[in-house]
């Protein structure tokens, strides 16, 4: 498979969604569902890494699939908005190698 740059990939959302008369929900509707999958991915997590075995019957879900869902409804909430992710991205990183250029200690090259 190729790979797809972050602003295919909001196109491919936004033409899925495209073909449903109802379109994007709302942006609390989309903060509500973001805030759900960010629960999911987060008891994925805790599965994986931490002290939480899953109960037998819990469904096989995998951090990949929630990340999946997180960047699927990431791609929702930006595109109802009208904000190119790749520009936003690109802004913040600004941001981080100005403000945060010292921040951290940096490895040796």
């Amino acid at each position: 498979m190729a790979d797809k740059s972050l602003s295919d990939i909001q196109r491919e959302v936004d033409a899925y969604i495209s073909q449903f008369k109802e379109g994007y929900f709302s942006p609390l509707a989309l903060m509500a569902r973001m805030t759900e999958e960010v629960g999911e991915l987060a008891r994925e997590i805790n599965h994986h890494y931490g002290e939480k075995p899953k109960k037998p019957d819990e469904a096989d879900n995998s951090v990949e699939m929630e990340l999946g869902d997180c960047l699927f409804i990431l791609c929702c909430f930006a595109n109802s908005l009208g904000i190119d992710l790749t520009q936003a991205h690109d802004a913040v990183m600004n941001k981080f190698n100005t403000r945060d250029a010292n921040r951290w200690t940096r490895k040796d090259s």
